[in-house]
């Protein structure tokens, strides 16, 4: 399916030439900006500040790395451009007539299911990476077993590792962050499992579910004024738009603090989130803290969980004093509700007979992953189960 997808694109490329026109792809810089891009195109600014709240902030989900592509004329005029701001979701700007349209669409991939298995040399993540070239993948496998397994001490060279995974795949490239359906790694020769299940957790091969690392309310005794959501109704245009955080309702100058342990990674304004702080966190989390009135912080600058960062406001495109607060794993916004609370997952009587046959089915499949890529025989450990 990749070598479809070029060819699509390829055939695309030459009749977009034809009509005198250049189909290009670049990388999102850093501190690049939503306003900036319209600047260098020479697009009005109006643009943006024409569109409605939501969606202005929506420019500010833009992250540094991304891939975006354009569709430029033989007078140097943008015709369109696609610029992704998730896995899911990407600006679309087209010109009509003497005017642009901003839109927010699907973006446009195929996936599929790959697996792998590696008998660790170095590292679980330097030796996927060298495998598969994917850091995201390589990140998504060291948080899976998080607060469970110390890499450093129980793994052995020789030990196995094997990976299901959903991939997804734009233009010819891989693209966004893998889903892990199941995953295999052994500790000194023993054998630890984990499968996904369809409410977004992870849980060993007996169902019991895993512990993952918590966050800390960045606000306290605050209102939740709006949840996390990949399809919020937007309330004017009657349209399905993402919430990429949790808006916390709370008085002008309240404290906010920091989640976790972590170095900022950017303060200052941001296109409708206003004043900004981001914050990068070990195995590929990142926080976002949005609408301050204050930043009590520094680019640079470790800080620890419960630190005071800055304080609640209004600023940017804001109806009232809150804070918007967004959690990322490898640029890919996530809930940060699932992330605060602190009970262990428990599945229901029926969801654990679901649960079991879907966790067998992926235990087969690791085996033959092991089988086919390692050329050894089955592990002893498969044969319980």
């Amino acid at each position: 399916m990749i070598n479809i997808n070029k060819i699509i694109f390829l055939l695309v490329l030459l009749v977009t030439i034809s009509f005198g026109a250049t189909s290009s792809n670049r990388i999102w810089g850093k501190g690049y900006t939503f306003l900036k891009f319209l600047e260098t195109h020479n697009i009005p600014a109006s643009v943006y500040w024409d569109l409605y709240q939501e969606d202005k902030e929506l420019t500010a989900e833009i992250y540094a790395g991304v891939r975006y592509y354009t569709l430029i004329d033989k007078n140097n005029v943008l015709l369109q451009a696609l610029i992704p701001i998730n896995d899911e979701t990407q600006i679309h700007i087209v010109r009509d007539n003497e005017t642009y349209k901003v839109d927010f669409i699907p973006v446009k991939y195929f996936s599929s299911t790959n697996s792998i298995a590696i008998s660790i040399q170095k590292s679980p993540y330097q030796d996927i990476v060298e495998l598969t070239g994917d850091v995201n993948l390589a990140n998504e496998f060291v948080n899976t077993y998080k607060n469970t397994i110390n890499f450093n001490r129980n793994v052995i060279k020789n030990d196995k590792l094997a990976l299901i995974y959903h991939c997804k795949y734009r233009l010819g490239r891989i693209f966004g962050t893998p889903d892990i359906k199941a995953s295999l790694v052994e500790t000194n020769g023993m054998p630890n499992f984990l499968f996904a299940y369809s409410d977004g957790k992870y849980y060993d091969q007996n169902g019991n579910g895993i512990s993952r690392s918590l966050l800390q309310t960045p606000v306290s005794n605050a209102r939740i004024s709006s949840r996390f959501s990949l399809n919020r109704m937007h309330p004017i245009l009657k349209v399905k738009r993402p919430h990429y955080g949790v808006d916390y309702a709370a008085p002008y100058g309240t404290n906010v603090k920091a989640a976790a342990n972590g170095k900022v990674l950017f303060t200052g304004a941001k296109s409708g989130y206003g004043k900004v702080i981001e914050i990068s966190h070990e195995n590929g989390l990142k926080t976002l803290y949005a609408h301050l009135s204050k930043i009590n912080v520094k680019t640079g600058q470790k800080v620890k969980t419960g630190q005071v960062i800055g304080k609640v406001g209004s600023s940017g495109l804001s109806t009232g004093p809150h804070l918007h607060f967004g959690l990322y794993r490898n640029n890919k916004p996530i809930n940060p509700l699932s992330n605060i609370n602190s009970q262990r997952s428990v599945l229901a009587k029926e969801q654990k007979k679901e649960f079991v046959k879907l966790a067998k089915q992926y235990e087969e499949q690791l085996k033959i992953a092991i089988i086919g890529n390692l050329s050894s025989q089955s592990p002893s450990y498969f044969v319980s189960h």
